[in-house]
This record gives structure tokens, C-alpha cells and sequence, in this order.
């Protein structure tokens, strides 16, 4: 028997692509699921929203990350690499999101630390099916650590 987790939990989406935001955006909105989610679109970003910084002061904490490798500025690995070094923020679980299979990429994010490595699907019923899962995974299976 699973147990869902009444509470919407904080989402936090780092993509740079408007289509996959959109798609994500109206998965979790077709699926029901009532979490809070905050897009920022590249790893500087992100950052300023995770350290509450530059406009982002009341930014909430989210309780899981969804994170694209490939973004201008500062590539999701770099930020993983970042967040993972912050003790603040290290206990935040980070899925990496992301088109590339490349297996040196898959690697490199396991190596630093990411809780998941998902593969977006390039076609929409499957993209969709994807992050339907994700978000019931997230929401009825995993238990997420405490702020």
C-alpha cells in the first residue's frame, strides 16, 4: 500500500527550454498533482533562487530539483557540484532531467550525487508519461528529508 504525501512539496524545474517548462508544467497539471512549482532558467539562476539572493529573497526551499544538464551560463552538473558542496543545501534532492544519454554525462551526475538520472523522452505522450511518474514518484513513494 503506498502512502501519498498530502502536502504539495516545493519543485524546483531548472530548464532553459520554454517547450520542455510548458510540457513539465502541464504533466504535473493533467496528472493532479498539487506541488508548487518554480522554474529558473539556467544554473545561475537557480543558485541566486537557492541562496535566496538577487530577487529571489523570498524564494521557498524546495524539497526536490529537477535538474537540466545542458543551460547557458553554468551546465546543470556545475550546479550540482555546487549545491552539493553547500551545507545548506546539500540535503536537497536533485533529479536530473535531461535529453542527454550520454553515459559520461550519467555518470559524472551520479558521481556527484544526484538522487536520479532521467532521460526526457523527445516525444510528448512520452515526455508526459515521464514526468507523470516522476511527480507521483516524488509524491507517493520517496520520503524527502526535512527543511
Amino acid at each position: 500500500m503506498m502512502m501519498s504525501n498530502p502536502t504539495p512539496i516545493e519543485i524546483l524545474l531548472v530548464e532553459d527550454s520554454e517547450p520542455d517548462i510548458i510540457l513539465t508544467e502541464e504533466a504535473f497539471a493533467a496528472a493532479g498533482l498539487t506541488n508548487k512549482l518554480h522554474v529558473v532558467r539556467d544554473g545561475v539562476e537557480a543558485l541566486a533562487f537557492l541562496r535566496r539572493q538577487e530577487g529571489y529573497e523570498d524564494a521557498p526551499r524546495p524539497d526536490v530539483i529537477l535538474l537540466d544538464i545542458n543551460m547557458p551560463r553554468m551546465n546543470g552538473l556545475e550546479v550540482l557540484a555546487e549545491l552539493k558542496r553547500d551545507p545548506q543545501l546539500m540535503t536537497i534532492p536533485v533529479i536530473v532531467l535531461t535529453t542527454s544519454q550520454a553515459d559520461e554525462d550519467i555518470l559524472r551526475s551520479y558521481q556527484a550525487h544526484a538522487a536520479s538520472y532521467v532521460v526526457k523522452p523527445i516525444d510528448f505522450e512520452h515526455f508526459y508519461q515521464a514526468v507523470h511518474s516522476l511527480g507521483r514518484y516524488m509524491l507517493s513513494v520517496v520520503r524527502l528529508p526535512p527543511p
